[in-house]
């Protein structure tokens, strides 16, 4: 038992250690939706403002303006929730530029490549068209 009383403690310690370390990086001191500019603004306390278009980070795409402007900062300055949306943001990791989960941000990605417009994919695409199009894929089994 013993045993796993010291596991239970180190990765206690550890988890604490991280959290320390978190609190020691910049963390929010204020946030508002900036109505003028569309953009969600955080303080942070180093003094740096970070400005967010609400139509990039997950959870707050398409919402109404009254919705933006009820947002909070939690007690230690990591999270910024939006209770009217139900919708929360890490702040460390806004620092990083995460704008939402690792899938959401994939289909963002996806999406801008498949719009993107280069001299050399319009030809392609033409090409392609004189061609009868994209080629089926093949069936299996068959």
């Amino acid at each position: 038992m013993a045993e796993t009383d010291d596991g239970f403690r180190a990765q206690f310690e550890a988890a604490r250690q991280r959290g320390d370390e978190r609190l020691r990086g910049p963390c929010a001191v204020a946030a508002r939706y900036d109505a003028g500019r569309g953009r969600v603004v955080i303080t942070l306390s180093t003094g740096v403002e970070l400005g967010l278009l609400p139509r990039d980070v997950e959870g707050l795409a398409g919402a109404a303006a009254a919705d933006l402007r009820m947002v909070e900062v939690d007690a230690v300055g990591l999270g910024i929730h939006f209770p009217r949306l139900d919708a929360d943001l890490y702040v460390p990791a806004l620092l990083e530029g995460v704008l939402g989960s690792r899938s959401w941000m994939a289909a963002r990605l996806g999406a801008g490549g498949g719009q993107a417009r280069s001299p050399a994919k319009v030809a392609a695409a033409r090409e392609n068209g004189r061609r009868g199009g994209r080629p089926r894929k093949a069936v299996a089994g068959k």
